[in-house]
């Protein structure tokens, strides 16, 4: 009797013990994020843990170059910040900022660090002076002038744009973990060129020195122009995707898509000082582009 006792008890207690252990299983696969489907469950927690989007964030801070100073668009040689498609206050362009705040609210909560002729290598201090604020949103429009210069061969060279940027993004990241950025493309700048070589006034502006590596010689057709011409928009090209590149390891960095780039300017949208810049109308078409994106809850493909 004494040895068939114990060996009853634990023919009972053994299903008792494996519905325990298939809890303990259950509940550790639980508690490590797993579930039937394997990783899904775990892949799902870790998309929620991203940090999200906001398409309404609650102040705006630009940097950059001419673009973004509305150099030209009210007056000769000039900057016209009022005219920013970033941050300006001037209603026929009705600014990115004026759109995401109000136009009451944007004074107060948007703040320009654009400065004409910048390159990328002074990015980086005008995101600091951004990243005092701690934004919701900055905008990044620059390149333009590492590729306008004296000549083709003294661009700023890939590799010292992609590393400037890096450097710029990191030190925003450092001072302003939870600011968004919406990175512009550069525009092309071939483009524009097409939009005024064949005016005698436009030519004569673009020889006081307004982006050679482009607009010198602008009627010509020799191989060498022609070549020249390519190489700049080539360049840019290259900048392009250094940003898209860059600020797509970022998860609060929304670049967009080639959007500026392949914007079809035309010549009314342009400055009517020099034919280059945008005008205002160019100015509120940028400002139209940045608000789509910058609200989209999705980034664009």
């Amino acid at each position: 009797m004494r040895t068939t006792a114990p060996r009853r008890r634990a023919r009972r207690t053994l299903p008792g013990a494996g519905a325990a252990v298939a809890l303990l299983i259950a509940a550790t696969g639980a508690l490590a994020g797993c579930s039937a489907d394997g990783a899904k469950s775990g892949g799902e927690r870790g998309a929620q843990a991203a940090p999200r989007w906001n398409t309404a964030p609650a102040s705006v801070a630009a940097v950059g170059d001419s673009i973004t100073r509305g150099f030209d668009a009210c007056s000769v040689l000039a900057d016209c910040p009022e005219a920013s498609w970033a941050t300006g206050d001037d209603p026929e362009v009705h600014s990115l900022a004026a759109r995401l705040l109000g136009e009451a609210e944007a004074p107060s909560r948007s703040w320009n660090y654009a400065v004409t002729g910048s390159r990328m290598a002074d990015l980086p201090g005008q995101l600091a002076s951004a990243a005092a604020h701690q934004p919701g949103l900055v905008t990044v429009m620059v390149g333009s002038n590492d590729a306008c210069r004296p000549s083709a061969s003294s661009m700023t060279p890939v590799a010292a744009f992609r590393s400037g940027f890096e450097k710029a993004l990191a030190g925003l990241r450092a001072a302003s973990p939870a600011s968004q950025v919406y990175v512009s493309s550069v525009p092309d700048l071939q483009r524009l060129w097409e939009q005024g070589k064949d005016d005698p006034m436009v030519r004569q502006i673009w020889k006081l020195g307004i982006c050679q590596s482009m607009l010198a010689e602008p009627t010509s057709t020799a191989a060498t122009a022609t070549a020249r011409r390519e190489q700049v928009r080539a360049r840019v090209v290259e900048y392009n995707e250094a940003l898209r590149e860059v600020c797509a390891k970022d998860e609060l960095c929304r670049y967009d898509g080639g959007a500026v780039f392949q914007y079809p300017f035309a010549a009314d949208q342009l400055s009517h000082w020099d034919w280059f810049h945008p005008g205002k109308d160019g100015q509120a078409r940028l400002a139209e582009l940045a608000h789509r994106q910058v609200t989209s809850p999705q980034p664009p493909r």
